[in-house]
């Protein structure tokens, strides 16, 4: 939820602090974006691994990092949070609580972009897991999807359930009904490249399914501490 809050909610202030101003909405938006994801995936990512895009979740549930009853279970999550998360943003700026995007996004050179987009940003997060730096996820994700709104000309959705969600929101950062089942699509095609992509980069070894696991951060003695489990110290005696 607060994702999409945070993509349609810094879409709509820019429109309202820089009006006719197209270029710089997009670094407000963009600036805004990269680093609320930076602290939301900081602030969840401990308890449910930051899973807030389905692709992502099927990719790593493809890497043996959850079970797919897991991925699935996720998805409603995913796409409901997202929903509610327009629906909030609207209410904060004072617009109405649903309004039906107008923004048709659906060119071949936007598609090509969320293929771009999507690809990259797994090959990031799986390159960082497979390579022992985790822990840098939460920096690395928000700074290449705060780039990735400037270099790909789609503005970098790279998620379907986030996509879904912005139709509910005739905003900056909207996208029209008619143009969301060809985003998901390929951005489902850019999740195949990243996977493609990592597997070339990093073949698969015996430990690939549990660093999987720490997608996008570690999550598992998080989980085991809120179930009663001792929480490990932290470098510097911090408990």
């Amino acid at each position: 939820m607060l994702l999409a809050a945070l993509v349609i909610g810094s879409g709509i202030a820019a429109q309202q602090l820089s009006p006719d101003q197209t270029g710089l909405q997009l670094v407000e938006n963009a600036a805004a974006t990269a680093a609320g994801l930076y602290a939301i995936i900081l602030m969840v990512g401990p308890i449910s691994g930051a899973h807030f895009n389905p692709v992502v979740t099927a990719v790593d549930a493809a890497f043996g990092g959850l079970s797919w009853r897991d991925a699935a279970a996720y998805l409603p999550a995913q796409v409901a949070g997202c929903i509610a998360g327009a629906v909030l943003a609207n209410l904060m700026f004072d617009q109405s609580a649903v309004s039906i995007s107008t923004h048709h996004r659906a060119s071949g050179s936007h598609l090509l972009a969320e293929v771009v987009a999507t690809a990259g940003l797994f090959l990031l997060i799986f390159a960082l897991v497979r390579s022992g730096r985790g822990e840098r996820a939460p920096a690395a994700v928000g700074a290449y999807i705060g780039a990735a709104y400037w270099f790909t000309s789609s503005t970098s959705f790279a998620n379907p359930a986030i996509s879904v969600g912005r139709m509910f929101s005739d905003t900056f950062a909207g996208i029209a009904p008619a143009s969301v089942p060809a985003f998901i699509a390929t951005q489902a095609a850019g999740g195949l490249v990243g996977y493609g992509l990592v597997r070339l980069f990093y073949p698969p070894t015996a430990t690939a399914p549990a660093q999987a696991a720490q997608v996008l951060l570690p999550h598992t003695d998080t989980a085991a501490a809120a179930n009663g489990a001792a929480q490990p110290r932290l470098p510097g005696g911090v408990s």
